[in-house]
């Protein structure tokens, strides 16, 4: 069975908005108000929780060390976890073009560096977590992208096979995953990496998802 998986943070939905949220939450229970702004940095919100805190911290607290990423890294989480969908909203097109996959009888599911638990409450928010057969978060295995060994998991749990399958995602992290499992991957410019990511030289570049099926068929030639 030909099977598309996805990354979700800035490849199927802007989570940005949300992550960002969560992160000035604890700048701001800690007296450094909002250090990191909704717009301007999007592409850290991507990079994880982690990459956000840092980044607060060399702007509000001269000083910080990894211990103060540490301490507040499990309330970053629940605080997103507490507002997760506010802000995010899929891609134009995104449900549309997995619907029209699973029309045509690909299998599709996700494989994304945001934990099991939290991707499964934002895409059941989301009302979307039914298109899915699999889903492979952050902590699902002992290791997360770019080892191959999520996106394997992802794909056979959807009941596909490597053979013919491939990923669609946004950043070096997805295109180093793919390259590792010997799949093709599509890449979007609409994420906040823009048309950055063709340096990569993805199989593919979607500057939409209304491409999207063309594009997999033309990777998973039927």
């Amino acid at each position: 069975m030909r099977t598309v998986i996805f990354d979700l943070d800035g490849t199927l939905a802007d989570t940005s908005g949300d992550l960002i949220a969560a992160a000035n939450a604890c700048f701001g229970g800690l007296g450094l108000g909002a250090p990191l702004d909704p717009s301007a940095d999007q592409a850290t919100a991507f990079r994880g929780g982690r990459a956000m805190l840092r980044l607060g911290f060399e702007r509000a607290r001269p000083g910080w060390a990894e211990a103060d990423i540490d301490a507040q890294f499990p309330l970053l989480l629940d605080a997103y976890a507490r507002q997760i969908d506010v802000f995010t909203a899929l891609y134009p097109g995104a449900l549309e073009a997995v619907e029209r996959l699973c029309d045509a009888g690909f299998a599709v599911g996700i494989c994304t560096n945001k934990p099991e638990g939290l991707a499964e409450t934002l895409l059941a928010r989301l009302g979307i977590r039914d298109r899915f057969a699999s889903l492979i978060g952050a902590d699902t295995l002992p290791v997360r992208k770019p080892d191959p060994a999520p996106l394997r998991a992802a794909v056979e749990r959807a009941g596909g096979s490597l053979t013919r399958a491939m990923l669609v995602g946004d950043t070096v992290t997805d295109r180093e995953t793919a390259r590792a499992a010997g799949v093709p991957c599509a890449l979007v410019t609409f994420g906040p990496e823009g048309g950055a990511v063709a340096a990569l030289k993805p199989e593919a570049l979607l500057d939409d998802f209304d491409s999207l099926f063309d594009v997999a068929a033309r990777l998973l030639p039927g």
